[in-house]
């Protein structure tokens, strides 16, 4: 579904990612662990049409795709759930979902807007309240169901459990690991919790300072004594 092959990605004179090279088959969970600045978002970014790429490409069902403007990778199919969960504060918790709806018709909205309450039982709840007010595992559940309003094929979430207390975060890669077992949702899963993201992952890759240094099957890259070593 997807390849990123040799990307480059600078911000000015600093190399973010210094060839990259990532697939991710349809219907796998596939997660990248690295540290702080290992260029593990900006990887995200860079498919989401974000942060330009300067050498390499990114190909999503066959097609090229760097180079687009975000609203047109969104429309194929791509959405993400952004680090640190950018929920709009001041909008209710349905004026966010009905806003990550916007490219299907309103009958459809309503539709959607249940199916994430059913995910993600305690947003109906709170379904009239202001975004801004709710608890940081609350606002995380609202970000990725937001980003499955538009029912991607591919979705990217950005470090999901950062931040939040090990019961609320354990809950979220539960819900990861329903979504795409039960709509075969494809995901790409930028984590530091390592364990808890190799565990329920079919492939990980591990990142450092912008490059690939080991990738293969979750199963082995937990096991491998450089990665439980470095960050578990």
């Amino acid at each position: 579904m997807l390849i990123v092959k040799n990307l480059h990605v600078s911000y000015g004179a600093v190399r973010a990612l210094r060839g990259i090279d990532v697939q991710v088959h349809a219907g796998e969970i596939v997660t990248l662990v690295g540290a702080n600045g290992a260029g593990k978002s900006t990887l995200l970014n860079s498919v989401c049409g974000v942060c330009p790429a300067s050498d390499g490409y990114i190909q999503y069902n066959g097609v090229r795709i760097d180079g687009n403007p975000t609203h047109l990778i969104a429309r194929m199919g791509i959405s993400q759930s952004p680090e640190g969960r950018r929920v709009f504060p001041r909008m209710t918790v349905e004026e966010n979902l009905i806003l990550g709806g916007q490219l299907a018709k309103f009958d459809v909205i309503r539709t959607r807007i249940e199916e994430q309450f059913s995910l993600f039982p305690r947003l109906r709840d709170r379904r009239a309240q202001r975004a801004g007010t709710l608890s940081g595992g609350e606002q995380q559940m609202l970000a990725i169901a937001r980003a499955l309003m538009s029912e991607p094929m591919l979705l990217l979430l950005d470090e999901p459990s950062l931040g939040l207390a090990p019961l609320i975060s354990r809950s979220i890669f539960e819900a990861i690991v329903q979504i795409n077992r039960d709509r075969g949702t494809t995901v790409l899963l930028v984590e530091q919790n390592a364990y808890q993201a190799l565990r329920i992952a079919h492939r990980g890759y591990v990142m450092v300072n912008g490059k690939v240094e080991l990738e293969g099957p979750a199963s082995e890259v937990l096991q491998n004594p450089a990665v439980r070593s470095a960050y578990l």
